[in-house]
């Protein structure tokens, strides 16, 4: 029993001994902390008094865990834009200064997550595993850190390949009115970075939760979580959350271009939604208001977002940020505010015609006023082989497409380069969530290039397109080998596509068969009994 005594005796002062060890160490400091007042809440937004020391952007704490960002610095008041739900605040409550700016957790533990503007979990999966935080509003990288975009970010869709290449580290608008297709695009296009070795965002800006679970669901079934993360700012979140989310997801961006190098694509869905929850809380701070109830710098928050995304040269890493930013427009008025303000900012646009979209026509591409402004220097070798000549023509075919509705009599020429760009237009359709290798695009460029589906109907291109890819593939392997090395086409190779893609049409579409098919109405017609002949008279009146 003594023995256990002295035992406990001798724990306990060891532990005072370390006790007083460390409050001998202690000094004790007196730190000012700045306090201020809440003087007024509305949707979204609160003006604080007294934080004369406020910094732009800085991070303020209220009551029960809530914060705030510091939006307007005003001589006697601070504009704040509030991150969370205004409930349970009143007047006079007290804020106080973090002394950090607004900052998101970084780090490869994002990827396959689902988060909010601040970085906090939405999927169930617990918290975000990140060591790093770094500010949401950074300055973009300067003109000699950058190094030229040259290298293809392939969409997997056709008309986007060969006819608008974009490339990595390009800025490409993607517009249409709404329900044209344009998240379709954006989700091909990540979908199609599967072997690609891209890291793929996307962010949700005040879409509906609905439609944000159905962009979700789809990437998980195809597997591309993997390589994705997410960040959500629903219709129903304050209108703070919709505007700092673009800058988040681009911030959880960086860090895969800057620290590992890597190609990074983020997806902004979409912009309209964005300037005008910035309206909103403009409106709400009373800044002046400007065109379309705009404040004077909603042009800057594009221009500060998409300047961020940019090539580095090999010495600051090598990696890339490609964005394609989606825009909605009303009755096909491109020439409105933000439209305008993002086809100037951005590196070309991805127009859907909601004509094309009723017609069928999918992707709605309206390729006669869409354009890459980088153009093809980021294509591969073998795209400007095949189709170097094909918008010119194929834009030329819209128009006289236009024109013959008329009614106007065509002359033979005119009328063969109608019905070519008609099962043009056939291949260059495609499904939704079926991107396509290069090889295969480029076997079924080459195929409507040669003429060989003028002979078909035009209702069975479509069938005739996959014989192709799948017998060129097939018996050209050596060929599309070197297209996906990225070597030059010579004119042997272009020549045995196209003799590869001849064969196996005729051989599902039997040229003799057709012709049968053609001349049996005709005969038909001739064996018909005939009315009377124009040159007979007729009969005498009674």
């Amino acid at each position: 029993m003594a023995e256990s005594n002295d035992e406990l005796k001798g724990v306990l002062d060891g532990a005072f001994g370390v006790l007083d060890q460390a409050l001998d160490a202690h000094a004790a400091e007196l730190r000012a902390e700045e306090v201020g007042t809440l003087a007024y809440v509305g949707s979204g937004i609160a003006r604080v008094e007294g934080l004369g020391s406020v910094r732009s952007e800085e991070l303020l704490r209220f009551p029960g865990d809530l914060y705030g960002m510091a939006f307007n610095i005003d001589p006697d008041e601070v504009g704040v834009v509030l991150l969370d739900e205004d409930e349970g605040l009143r007047a006079g409550t007290e804020v106080r200064r973090t002394g950090r700016v607004l900052d998101v957790p970084v780090g490869e533990a994002v990827l396959g997550r689902i988060v909010d503007p601040l970085g906090r979990p939405l999927d169930d999966q617990g918290p975000v595993a990140a060591t790093e935080r770094r500010p949401v509003e950074r300055e973009a990288h300067g003109i000699m850190e950058r190094a030229p975009v040259t290298e293809p970010l392939q969409t997997g869709l056709k008309v986007v390949d060969a006819l608008i290449p974009i490339g990595r580290g390009q800025r490409e608008l993607i517009l249409g009115d709404r329900q044209t297709g344009k998240t379709a695009i954006a989700l091909d296009t990540m979908i199609n970075q599967a072997d690609k070795g891209v890291i793929c965002v996307y962010c949700a800006i005040g879409k509906r939760a609905s439609a944000i679970a159905s962009v979700v669901a789809e990437l998980r079934e195809r597997e591309a979580m993997k390589y994705c993360f997410v960040v959500v700012a629903t219709e129903e979140d304050p209108p703070g959350w919709q505007f700092i989310a673009p800058y988040a997801a681009t911030t959880m961006a960086e860090f895969f271009m800057e620290d590992l190098g890597r190609d990074v694509l983020v997806i902004y869905d979409d912009l309209t939604r964005h300037a005008r929850a910035y309206r909103e809380l403009s409106l709400l701070l009373r800044r002046p208001p400007g065109r379309e109830a705009f404040p004077g710098d909603v042009f800057y928050i594009h221009s500060r977002l998409l300047e961020r995304s940019t090539h580095l040269r090999d010495e600051h890493g090598g990696g890339s940020l490609s964005a394609l930013p989606i825009i909605e427009t009303e009755a096909q008025n491109v020439s409105a505010y933000i439209p305008t303000n993002l086809i100037s900012i951005t590196d070309g646009q991805v127009y859907l015609s909601p004509d094309l979209f009723q017609k069928g026509i999918l992707p709605a591409v309206d390729v006669g006023r869409s354009v890459s402004r980088v153009g093809g220097k980021t294509q591969l070798p073998a795209y400007r082989a095949v189709a170097g000549d094909l918008r010119l023509s194929y834009s030329q075919f819209e128009e006289l497409e236009a024109f013959a509705r008329f009614g106007t009599r065509l002359d033979d020429k005119t009328r063969a380069t109608i019905e070519r760009g008609r099962r043009v237009r056939e291949v260059l359709k495609q499904p939704q969530y079926q991107p396509m290798p290069v090889t295969e695009q480029i076997a079924a460029l080459v195929a409507a290039n040669s003429g060989h589906f003028d002979a078909l109907p035009v209702a069975k291109v479509a069938e005739a397109e996959r014989t192709v890819r799948q017998a060129v593939v097939e018996q050209a392997a050596d060929v599309c080998e070197r297209v996906t090395k990225g070597e030059k086409l010579a004119d042997a190779d272009i020549q045995a596509i196209a003799t590869a893609a001849k064969a196996a049409i005729d051989a599902k579409f039997p040229p003799e068969k057709d012709k049968a098919e053609q001349a049996q109405p005709q005969q038909s017609a001739e064996d018909t009994p005939q009315g009377p002949a124009e040159d007979a008279q007729p009969a005498p009146a009674k």
